[in-house]
């Protein structure tokens, strides 16, 4: 029986040994099973953990642009990507107009060439906004391949970002490290935070939206502020072009006002390549500029440069090439404008801070207009109080200073017949001497009825006068008779001018004259331009050869030239013109 129950017994222990043994097997199956759930368990908390922090990470802060630097680094770093970008979506849903990269350093930037627009796989993802896996980019069907100088990529992950209801942009990854293909997990990972993107985003740009309105009325208090007091026109139109540039977040900024059929840039600020623009005009009749002249709304122009290229128009202004969403406000006419434009343009590729729904741009327009009527009322109550202080000065000088000067000379006159002749003879030279202070004195106070600012023939022919001293060998004596700068028209000025001009000319040229005179007399219904030398004369030959451009200017107005010697010699040559004429 004990070597039965020994036997039994090594039996049973052989069949507990054999399942202990297999129970060990599955408990370590068990275990290792246990252990990887476990790992599991610790890479999604992990995995979880990064994107917490990397939500945490993008919003801290509200600036829109850093905002956008960390999105794009935060999801590389959560799916091991060495290379990730934003392209940001332009309003017209079709296209990039802004792509902020990582991993990518500015020289290779510059040697891959400009920024892609969204064609091919990019453009894939903006015409189906969903997420997208890749093992080779090369293989898809919508791959163009990449430019000369561009890193090579094959793995890719592309997630869309929304904003509400508005696709905002895409996030791209690609080279997922150790050259893996990004996972089911990663796309929910890039996706989880791709939501959490668009709430920062949207929130960066009301914040700034807020902070820019904030800023364009502290900007329109302080222009206010300048036009309550005396200001010039030139300053509070400069001033505008460069807050309205500043503050949309451009980097160009222009009036252009409305002058006959032209736009005249009166007030740019940009870069230095610009400067030589002000002044410079444009027809108003032009694509786009035509549209905003004639309404009432402003317009926006996503890209300045491609509008110019295809109009052919790109040569004319080559800097122009540099700029890319443009927003034209129309400046409304007012009582001393006749309109125009204010222009807003950021460089091309980036995104102008003012967005198409606001009106601030057409508030600054509106400010540029009142600035102009403000300064052209301002400059009519300085020439009003500049005329009336002439009309009393001409007053005076009329009612004073003459009479006086006329009593002295009767005066003088009287006595003339009571004293010696040697005597006698300068009374006389003290009567004309007298008689031709009056004359300029009557002169002056002509020119003082004239406005400020406004062309003076007087001051041209006296100018040039002064101009033939020189070439004559002494200075003509002018005498003016008459209002010439408020009676005759501006028609006729130049062609008077013009008869001097040819007269002195032919007198340097041929009189071999000791002296001159010029007289300018308005006289009725006449102006007369009389220039009287003491030279030798001038021959028939010499006549018509020389007065021919004379006579020409002479029938232009309407009037007669008379030719004829001065006694004891030399010649006195004569135009005649209407008052009421003009050039034909």
């Amino acid at each position: 029986m004990g070597g039965k129950e020994n036997g039994h017994r090594t039996g049973w222990d052989e069949g507990a040994l054999e399942f202990a043994g297999l129970s060990r097997v599955r408990l370590d199956a068990l275990l290792q099973e246990l252990l990887g759930r476990v790992d599991e368990i610790m890479d999604t908390q992990e995995r979880l953990r990064a994107l917490l922090d990397a939500v945490v990470g993008i919003g801290a802060d509200l600036d829109l642009n850093s905002t956008l630097d960390r999105i794009v680094t935060a999801a590389c770093e959560l799916v091991g990507a060495r290379y990730g970008a934003l392209g940001v979506v332009g309003p017209d849903g079709k296209r990039l107009v802004r792509f902020i990269t990582h991993g990518v350093t500015d020289e290779e930037i510059a040697a891959i060439g400009p920024y892609p627009e969204g064609h091919g796989i990019l453009g894939l993802l903006i015409d189906h906004p969903t997420p997208l896996r890749l093992t080779d980019l090369a293989e898809h069907p919508r791959s163009f391949g990449f430019p000369a100088n561009h890193p090579p990529m094959r793995s890719f992950l592309g997630v869309p970002i929304r904003t509400r209801d508005h696709a905002f942009g895409n996030l791209y990854l690609t080279e997922k490290a150790e050259g893996a293909d990004f996972t089911e997990e990663d796309e929910r990972t890039v996706t989880a935070l791709a939501a959490a993107a668009g709430v920062v985003i949207d929130n960066a740009r009301l914040y700034a939206d807020t902070e820019r309105r904030r800023r364009w009325h502290e900007v329109t208090a302080e222009i206010t502020q300048l036009m309550l007091g005396d200001f010039d026109a030139q300053q509070i139109l400069q001033l505008i072009a460069a807050r309205a540039r500043e503050v949309s977040g451009s980097v160009l900024g222009a009036v252009l006002l409305q002058e006959g059929g032209h736009l005249v840039i009166r007030a740019i600020d940009g870069p230095a390549a610009f400067d030589d623009y002000l002044g410079r005009s444009m027809p108003a009749d032009r694509p786009i500029l035509s549209d905003v002249l004639g309404g009432d709304e402003q317009v926006v122009v996503e890209d300045l440069s491609t509008l110019f290229k295809e109009t052919g128009e790109l040569a004319d202004f080559p800097e122009l090439g540099e700029l890319g969403r443009t927003i034209l406000a129309p400046l409304p006419a007012g009582e001393g404008s006749t309109g125009g434009i204010l222009l807003v343009a950021a460089e091309r590729g980036a995104v102008l801070a003012v967005t198409v729904g606001t009106d601030l741009v057409r508030m600054f327009a509106n400010q540029a207009t009142l600035a102009l009527d403000r300064a052209e009322a301002q400059q009519t109550r300085s020439v009003l109080a500049v005329l009336e202080d002439r009309d009393r000065i001409a007053r005076d000088l009329h009612d004073l200073v003459i009479q006086r000067l006329f009593a002295t000379g009767l005066q003088l006159q009287g006595m003339h017949r009571m004293v010696r002749p040697e005597v006698q003879e300068r009374i006389t030279r003290s009567v004309e001497d007298i008689d031709a202070t009056i004359r300029d004195l009557r002169g002056a106070i002509f020119e003082l009825q004239s406005g400020p600012g406004r062309p003076s023939l007087r001051s041209d022919i006296q100018t040039l006068v002064d101009e033939y001293t020189g070439p004559l060998g002494f200075r003509p004596d002018l005498i003016v008779t008459g209002p010439i700068d408020s009676a005759v028209p501006a028609s006729v000025r130049p062609q008077i001018v013009a008869a001097v001009r040819e007269s002195l000319s032919n007198v340097v040229r041929h009189a071999r004259a000791g002296s001159v005179k010029v007289e300018i007399i308005v006289t009725g219904a006449d102006v007369t331009a009389r220039i009287t030398d003491d030279g030798i004369g001038i021959t028939s030959t010499d006549r018509r050869s020389g007065l021919r451009n004379l006579e020409d200017r002479a029938t232009a107005l309407g009037g007669a030239v008379r030719l004829e010697s001065n006694q004891p010699h030399g010649t006195v040559l004569e135009l005649r013109a209407p008052l009421n004429a003009g050039p034909s």
